[in-house]
C-alpha cells in the first residue's frame, strides 16, 4: 500500500512509470501534467494560482486522498502487491473415514520441493486444491491452510488478480489467436513490469530449455505441441507470475525437462508440491507427502540413500530418453 506522503514526494514522471494507469486519473480529473513530468506531486498541485483554484473548483486535498484511494485500489485489483510469503503450513483435518490425518503439522519453506504421492483417487489432488483455497475447516477433508503461520485474511484467499497458487497441470491447450511473443507481452504489460523485453526474452529462453524442440517468438501459441505449451508455461510461471505457490498435477508424461522445470520454480524462490506417480520427481523433493484414503497418512523426509537411488534412477531416465530421441529420428536401437 502507497501512502499520500510518498505520492507527495514522488516526480509526475516516476509515478507514471510506477503507475501507468494513474493517466487516467488526471485525464478523468481534467488535470494537465504535461510539462510537470519533472516535478513532485506536491509541486504540480500547488502551482495552481487562487485564481483557477476557485474557477476550477480544484480540491488538492481531496485529488490527494482519491489518488491514493485509486492506486492501492488498482494495485490490489492487478495483484500488484508484494506481500512477501516465506512459509505455508498444513493443519491436519480428517480423511475419508472421518479418522483425523497422521500428522501434527507440516511447514513448507520458500524454494522446497515437496512431492505428493499415492494412489490413483487417494487425494492427491484434494490437497492441492485445499492448498489452492487457502482452506480454513471449510472443505470436505476440514484442513486448515496457514500463510507465513497465520491465517490468511479474506482477501488474500479470494483476490482475482493476487492470485497466492499458479496450477500447472498435464493438460494445457490454448485457444488464443496469437504468437508466444504476443502472449508473453500481453502477460508482462499486466503485471507491468519495467523491463519488458528482456523478460520475454529470458521466459522464451527458459521454455526453449525445458522443451525437446524448439520455438520462437513468433510462433502461433495454437501451433505448440503439449510439451512446448507447458515447457512455456512454467518458464512464464517461474519468472513472471507473482503467485508465490506453484502446485504441479502429475507431469511426468508432460515431454518437458522435469529436473529443469523444478530447479527453475525453485531458483525463483518458489513454494513447489507436486503431485506425481514418478519415482524419479518423488524423490527430487525434499520430503514427500504419502496420501490414503483421502487423508495424510505420513510425511516421509527424503534422505541420502534415496538420493543415491535417484542417480541411478536418472541414469535410466537418460538412456530412455535417448532411446526415445533415436526413435524419433528413425534410428535402430541396437545397444543402450
Amino acid at each position: 500500500m502507497i501512502s499520500i506522503k510518498e505520492l507527495e514526494m514522488k516526480k509526475i514522471k516516476d509515478l507514471e512509470n510506477q503507475y501507468p494507469f494513474i493517466l487516467s486519473f488526471f485525464e478523468n480529473n481534467k488535470l494537465n501534467i504535461e510539462g510537470f513530468e519533472d516535478s513532485t506531486l506536491n509541486e504540480y498541485l500547488n502551482h495552481f494560482t487562487e485564481e483557477e483554484i476557485e474557477e476550477w473548483a480544484i480540491d488538492i486535498p481531496k485529488i490527494k486522498s482519491d489518488l491514493e484511494f485509486y492506486i492501492n485500489q488498482m494495485i490490489q485489483f492487478l495483484g500488484l502487491e508484494k506481500d512477501i510469503i516465506n512459509s505455508i503450513t498444513i493443519l491436519p483435518g480428517k480423511d475419508k473415514y472421518g479418522n483425523k490425518e497422521n500428522f501434527d503439522s507440516l511447514t513448507i519453506k520458500k524454494s522446497e520441493i515437496v512431492s505428493i504421492v499415492g494412489p490413483t483417487g487417494s487425494g492427491k489432488s484434494r490437497l492441492l486444491a485445499d492448498i489452492e483455497w487457502a482452506a480454513n475447516k471449510d472443505t470436505p477433508t476440514e484442513r486448515t491452510i496457514l500463510i507465513n503461520g497465520e491465517i490468511p485474511d479474506y482477501s488474500m484467499r479470494f483476490s482475482t488478480g493476487n492470485k497466492l497458487v499458479a496450477q500447472l497441470s498435464q493438460n494445457m491447450n490454448f485457444v488464443m489467436d496469437l504468437t508466444v511473443g504476443e502472449f508473453l507481452e500481453l502477460h508482462a504489460r499486466s503485471r507491468m513490469v519495467e523491463n519488458e523485453e528482456e523478460v520475454i526474452l529470458k521466459i522464451t529462453e527458459a521454455a526453449n530449455e525445458l522443451a525437446g524442440e524448439k520455438f520462437n517468438l513468433d510462433t502461433p501459441v495454437t501451433g505448440l505441441s503439449g510439451g512446448q505449451s507447458r515447457a512455456l508455461m512454467i518458464a512464464d510461471t517461474a519468472i513472471l507470475s507473482k503467485s508465490p505457490i506453484v502446485l504441479i498435477d502429475e507431469i511426468e508424461n508432460a515431454g518437458i525437462d522435469r529436473k529443469r522445470a523444478l530447479n527453475l520454480l525453485v531458483s525463483e524462490e518458489k513454494i513447489v508440491l507436486m503431485a506425481t506417480h514418478d519415482p524419479n520427481l518423488a524423490l527430487m523433493a525434499d520430503k514427500r507427502i504419502v496420501i490414503k484414503n483421502g487423508g495424510i497418512y505420513k510425511v516421509i523426509e527424503t534422505d541420502s540413500k534415496e538420493k543415491e537411488i535417484l542417480k541411478e534412477l536418472e541414469k535410466m531416465d537418460k538412456i530412455i530418453n535417448s532411446m526415445r530421441t533415436k526413435l524419433r529420428n528413425g534410428e535402430r536401437i541396437n545397444s543402450y
